[in-house]
């Protein structure tokens, strides 16, 4: 029999600490689309300390446990309401993992990651801001100081002169789409639910913080019971305004070279039979942006590939000179529209259906507010009874360009010496040969998207997971662990490949070691090109003279030009616990990736790669990227940099 509260008898409450009763709430959060209910809070990523070890640690250890959940507990946590609670080595990770097992549920299940105060919480202040550019639900609950300054300072505490109440928490505040600081536990019930609310909302969600006072969290309170019965949130489809609609109708009737971007929206949205039957019906072709690739299949008659600076000749040709661009859930960043160069014809004009009001009136466009299934169902409705397509002649035209750059593929892709080191293109293009369908491929920085935005054959909705909004190196390997976790339970279990360059590799590998206490089949394929090679090529490109972008010994003259550092990437990856698979040929690569594909473990794949100077390599960009050039100099390289700079920044434009 639960108690009474002193002011209402009538209402039972629960006698719980603050951090006990947080996670008893979010152990009963639900979100409903479509039919569908899952939890929203499925997970709890932790690092413990002195923030957050007595309180939040404390409660998950009676919350359930392990990964499967565990005993009732003092929270009063029946099996159906365990809250796992899964072990990560490096802040910034867990978010990563957290953000890869929302990408891969659909933005409608979610984790919370919880840290000690100071360097805890300041390292979740990247992942935070990966997550709400991405427009990807995450709740953190970092360790905060004591409330009531028992001593001041504490360990790890910043003292700020001109303000007591401020914390590195407040770090955290401009990469969150909702911050409270929960000062008092009653102040829980509030914050919790709005919480909740951006946590669930498509066009709102990102990261959302919940900074919790170490003193806060171990307080004892009398919770209404209420507080505890389960909730749906209800994540809605927002239909376009009629209005809005009538003029978008418009806009594709008086069209004749249209071209939809598609976005990750249409992802978020699961739109994707819904815009091939768009498409189907209009012929419209669609290029898709790194976020929105898969929203067709490669093989898709109405798809030509990534659009950009890293995108296909096909796609960028036909936006230069497209009369109408249809952006569908996307943020038209600036490697999509080339940094303002891409959209060249006079007369185009952007339509752009999107959830937010912000994104949709992007580029001065024709906006329609709406979520991208619904806004496809309607416009597809409204044009049906209108007879419009594309001209044959246009159709005709871009599916031949589109053969034609398949042939640009099938070259990058070809290893006429099968004993020969590969290239990075031959990597992927030894990939292409192996995975089916059930594949997942996650990258996020380097010259592997680019690579990838141009030249991968994406087979299903979601094979490609290229984090690009915030092209964050030390993503892959634990998003690689958040998908594995979200895909848990299917069977035959889906194969999930993390591509990294060394670069990327030696910035947060710490997370293998999660994979293998876990046991979670990764397929890491490590790729050796001693230094960063991307930064590398926009180096040169600039100027800079690939300054600072390589891993070699310092030479006489104290540039970094010497021989490669004697790193053993492979010998790091099986100290951390992983099987390594040593490649040198392309004959070892392709038995190597067979043999990862098929493995039960967390496999690595180690390759050195070659350059693609004297092989074929990737195709160069089809369009310009916006990265200033000194405007003075004294050497040659970035003065003919800056003559260049000056001729493709005169194309730029503004849409108004």
């Amino acid at each position: 029999m639960s108690p009474t509260s002193p002011a209402n008898p009538a209402c039972p409450t629960r006698r719980l600490t603050t951090a006990q009763a947080l996670v008893a709430f979010l152990a009963r959060q639900y979100t409903e689309r479509d039919g569908r209910r899952q939890r929203l809070i499925s997970a709890t990523w932790g690092i413990f300390g002195h923030g957050n070890v007595a309180g939040i640690g404390q409660a998950l250890m009676e919350a359930g446990g392990g990964r499967s959940g565990g005993g009732n507990g003092g929270a009063g946590n029946g099996a159906a309401h365990r809250m796992p609670y899964l072990q990560g080595r490096n802040e910034q990770a867990m978010v990563h993992a957290a953000v890869g097992y929302a990408r891969q549920s659909g933005r409608l299940s979610a984790h919370a990651v919880t840290t000690s105060i100071g360097p805890g919480a300041t390292n979740l202040v990247t992942g935070a801001a990966l997550a709400t550019i991405n427009r990807l639900p995450v709740l953190l609950l970092p360790g905060d100081t004591f409330a009531t300054r028992p001593a001041d300072p504490v360990l790890q505490q910043l003292e700020v002169e001109y303000a007591g109440d401020v914390s590195v928490n407040d770090c955290l505040r401009p990469v969150s789409r909702y911050f409270d600081r929960i000062t008092r536990p009653e102040a829980l019930i509030p914050a919790a639910l709005q919480a909740m609310r951006v946590l669930a909302d498509p066009a709102g969600t990102g990261a959302v913080t919940l900074a919790l006072p170490q003193d806060v969290q171990a307080e004892a309170y009398d919770w209404p019971e209420e507080f505890f019965a389960e909730r749906d949130w209800h994540v809605r489809r927002p239909a376009p305004d009629t209005h809005e609609l009538e003029a978008a109708v418009r806009a594709v009737r008086s069209a004749r070279r249209p071209l939809i971007v598609a976005g990750g929206g249409i992802r978020h949205s699961a739109a994707e039979e819904t815009l091939a039957a768009f498409t189907a019906a209009t012929r419209i072709p669609v290029a898709s942006t790194q976020a929105g690739k898969g929203a067709l299949r490669h093989d898709h008659p109405a798809d030509v590939g990534g659009i950009g600076h890293t995108g296909t000749a096909t796609a960028d040709e036909l936006a230069r000179t497209a009369d109408l661009v249809i952006g569908i859930g996307t943020r038209f960043s600036d490697f999509t529209t080339a940094s303002g160069t891409l959209f060249a014809n006079p007369a185009v004009r952007v339509l752009h259906l999107n959830i937010t009001g912000f994104d949709a009136h992007k580029l001065a466009a024709l906006p329609l507010v709406a979520d991208a299934r619904a806004g496809l169902e309607a416009l597809t409705a409204a044009l049906a009874g209108r007879g419009y397509r594309v001209d044959p002649a246009y159709e005709t035209e871009y599916t031949g360009a589109k053969e034609a750059w398949e042939e640009r593929v099938e070259a990058s892709f070809a290893t006429p010496d099968p004993t020969a080191r590969p290239t990075q293109t031959q990597v992927l293009g030894l990939l292409d040969a192996l995975v089916t369908e059930d594949d997942i491929l996650i990258n996020a920085a380097g010259s592997l998207p680019g690579d990838l935005h141009k030249l991968w054959r994406t087979r299903s909705r979601d094979q490609y997971h290229v984090e690009y909004g915030y092209s964050c190196m030390g993503y892959e390997i634990p998003a690689a662990i958040g998908v594995l976790l979200a895909a848990e339970g299917r069977t035959p279990r889906r194969p999930v490949w993390a591509l990294v360059g060394d670069g990327t590799y030696l910035m947060n590998p710490t997370e293998i070691v999660t994979a293998v206490q876990e046991n979670l089949p990764l397929k890491l394929v490590v790729l050796q090109n001693h230094g960063y090679a991307s930064i590398g090529g926009l180096s040169e490109a600039v100027g800079a003279e690939r300054f600072g972008t390589a891993y070699r010994h310092r030479d006489a003259d104290g540039g970094f030009t010497g021989p490669p550092l004697p790193v053993d990437l492979a010998a790091n990856a099986a100290s951390l616990g992983m099987r390594v698979l040593r490649a040198t040929t392309v004959d070892d690569l392709r038995t190597a990736l067979s043999e990862a594909r098929d493995a039960g473990g967390p496999t690595c794949v180690y390759v050195e790669t070659e350059t693609p100077d004297t092989v074929s390599g990737p195709p160069p960009a089809q369009a310009w990227w916006d990265v200033p050039v000194a405007e003075t100099a004294s050497r040659p390289a970035a003065v003919k940099a800056r003559e260049e700079y000056d001729r493709q920044v005169a194309a730029r434009r503004r849409h108004l």
